[in-house]
């Protein structure tokens, strides 16, 4: 397919802020969000009417086109309203991790320099404790009533201290609810999401409009209007904003929207909005699992979901779940979709049964994959570890060596890839221009991801080739969690490092900590006070004092005998 072919696809797919407007006037009364903390159901024109009246009350505070205004919220309601209100004035999506606080919160409020923020009542100590470093004075805030579920007596008094000035989320849902008529181009910058960064603090990744065209075309595509997308992944993660939110805007489809994963409420959900496609992370397959098995398991909506990664246990959770498809892939928040593929589950008796099933059939599914070019595999065979489709066509993706050579068939190396047409990929990363460069070295952008592929195109998945590490559906650096650690005044330094988790696919962390000359420290002491610097994910499993590390000549830590020495006590 040639770039001429590329682009005309493209935009015939249009933007998002238009695909919303489209709706909004041609299918007014058709579901958009079903918000199940609240039992809210909201039409395209209602949402349309709601953000209209946000974006033109944000303009009035001073936001313009190419503005950033970081979001740090729980509510996804709030959140997704927010956020397609700064779309349509042009302006920048800048989401920050609601778990973030202290020094975590405050490098990415500086780094990013917005022109306000919107938040939550209950997370003004937050601000209040880091006000002094912020460049941003205005701060709008969603202060749920008694009658609303995210209510809470203990944090409604709390108020932000001077110089914050506070605007009430509630006012801006009031004014004028017409279309800003911006105009926003595919170029125009539509987010800076933040992911880790091995040896040094996060990055914002500069996303524009085609960058969502790219992350979300497959999904689109896979769409029938029919379909519920169902959504309990948080509005910081490009998974939730993007893939379930944003793609199931872009086809004209309803998304059942919560606040968080509940593996005992999960299937209730699935039945109440009927959902049909939804996004499961590692670590919320084994709890869904754990649950006693009931004769009625496969009795629901529920026909497509995406597993990330691809557990070995795929076709028993799909049989007994009653799943037609499982889809795989690999993505990322630089990068977008870069490889797809489908495993039928349902070839030998599974799958939906039929009264439940909507969107498209099976035959359908197949003709769009063949569309696509996406392979479908038999879920009841062995499938490779890490399988991950082939390369989607906005991508020419290869495996290379450390001197970017590329590598044959079934040798391992690392995922590079190069846009087959502009603003595919990431912008930059913002204020980062020396990491931008070395990301792209030699015309080839550097994922940090190690995988192979074998003689028919197909990719698999092996590890992180840097220091990441995957905890609860997030990626953390150990430069993150020393950079933490280390500002204990009597920690001298540490290392950070992942082992396998006690369960599912994901890491367990491990830190080993020096101690200052003179001063004592155990971990009975440590952990309040990683409590109250560090979001539950981030803090370490495991906890070792010792009286040096092991290091280079050059000074580097070796951790990896480190990890020799944890794993000989046993772990693992």
């Amino acid at each position: 397919m040639d770039t001429r072919e590329l682009n005309e696809k493209l935009a015939a797919m249009g933007l998002i802020v238009e695909k919303v407007e489209q709706w909004a006037a041609t299918r007014p009364d058709k579901l958009f969000i079903y918000y199940g903390e609240e039992d809210a159901s909201y039409t395209y024109a209602q949402f349309n009417r709601l953000a209209n009246c946000v974006a033109h009350n944000l303009r009035g505070m001073g936001v313009s086109k190419g503005d950033r205004v970081s979001l740090f919220l729980k509510n996804p309601w709030v959140t997704v309203l927010s956020m397609y209100a700064l779309w349509k004035l042009g302006a920048v999506f800048c989401p920050i991790n609601f778990l973030y606080k202290g020094r975590l919160l405050s490098y990415q409020l500086s780094d990013t320099g917005p022109k306000l923020l919107i938040t939550e009542s209950g997370r003004e100590p937050l601000l209040n404790q880091i006000k002094d470093d912020l460049p941003f004075t205005k701060v709008v805030i969603h202060r749920p009533t008694p009658e609303e579920h995210d209510y809470n007596p203990e944090t409604a008094g709390l108020r932000l201290e001077p110089p914050f000035e506070e605007i009430a989320f509630a006012d801006l849902l009031e004014g004028n609810p017409t279309n800003p008529g911006v105009e926003i181009n595919f170029w125009d910058t539509a987010n800076i999401v933040y992911t880790s960064g091995t040896t040094g603090p996060p990055k914002g990744v500069v996303q524009s409009f085609r960058w969502m065209q790219n992350y979300c075309y497959y999904g689109v595509r896979m769409l029938h209007p029919d379909d519920v997308a169902y959504c309990d992944l948080p509005m910081y993660h490009i998974g939730g904003a993007f893939s379930l939110v944003g793609r199931a805007a872009w086809r004209g489809c309803t998304v059942s929207l919560w606040d968080r994963f509940s593996a005992s409420d999960f299937w209730r959900r699935v039945k109440v909005s009927g959902a049909s496609v939804a996004l499961l992370l590692d670590v919320m397959m084994p709890w869904l699992l754990k649950a006693e098995p009931q004769p009625d398991d496969r009795e629901n909506t529920l026909r497509r979901v995406h597993m990330q990664p691809l557990p070995e246990y795929h076709h028993v959770f799909a049989q007994r779940f009653g799943l037609d498809f499982v889809n795989v892939g690999y993505g990322a928040t630089e990068v977008g979709y870069v490889c797809a593929g489908i495993i039928d589950e349902s070839v030998n008796g599974g799958g939906t049964p039929p009264e439940f099933a909507k969107g498209y059939s099976k035959e359908e599914v197949y003709q769009v994959a063949q569309e696509l070019g996406m392979p479908i595999i038999p879920g009841h065979k062995e499938i490779p570890k890490g399988y991950m489709g082939n390369a989607c066509m906005l991508h020419q993706v290869a495996i290379l060596d450390e001197h970017d050579q590329e590598l044959e068939p079934g040798q391992y190396g690392q995922i590079c890839l190069r846009p087959r047409l502009p603003y595919v990929l990431l912008n930059e990363y913002f204020n980062k221009p020396e990491a931008t460069v070395a990301t792209n070295r030699n015309f080839w952008f550097h994922t940090g991801d190690g995988a192979r592929y074998d003689d028919k195109g197909m990719f698999y998945f092996v590890d992180r080739m840097g220091g990441f590490i995957r905890v609860k559906g997030e990626n953390i650096s150990s430069f993150q969690v020393e950079d933490v650690i280390n500002t204990h005044p009597k920690v001298r330094m540490s290392a950070a490092f992942p082992v396998p988790a006690s369960e599912g696919l994901e890491d367990d962390i491990v830190v080993y900590i020096v101690v200052d000359q003179g001063h004592e420290l155990c971990e009975a002491d440590l952990r309040p006070w990683l409590d109250r610097e560090m979001p539950a994910y981030m803090r370490p499993r495991h906890l070792r004092f010792v009286d040096s590390l092991p290091q280079t000549p050059t000074y580097k830590v070796e951790k990896y005998k480190l990890k020799e020495m944890f794993l000989a006590e046993g772990n693992g």
